[in-house]
């Protein structure tokens, strides 16, 4: 298994990702900052999930507001 040990996505999943994002910021913030349908009409992990595995613009959006997020908890 390649070690990555400079990515703080490694090994972490997308839905512990929207799971962490959705704790702290709330699916109002979330469907404000990055505009998709599935943060803002009857959000849900699993609609989430399925809409983000399809559309990697949209997971970068995520994954770059999960990198930011982290960075600021430290």
């Amino acid at each position: 298994m390649e070690q990555q040990p400079n990515n703080p996505l490694h090994g972490v999943t997308l839905e512990k990702i929207l799971t962490d994002l959705e704790a702290h910021y709330g699916w109002e913030y979330l469907g404000y900052n990055i505009k998709i349908k599935c943060f803002t009409d009857k959000p849900s992990i699993k609609s989430s999930l399925k809409f983000l595995r399809r559309t990697p613009w949209a997971r970068d959006k995520v994954e770059g507001m999960y990198l930011k997020m982290l960075r600021r908890n430290k």
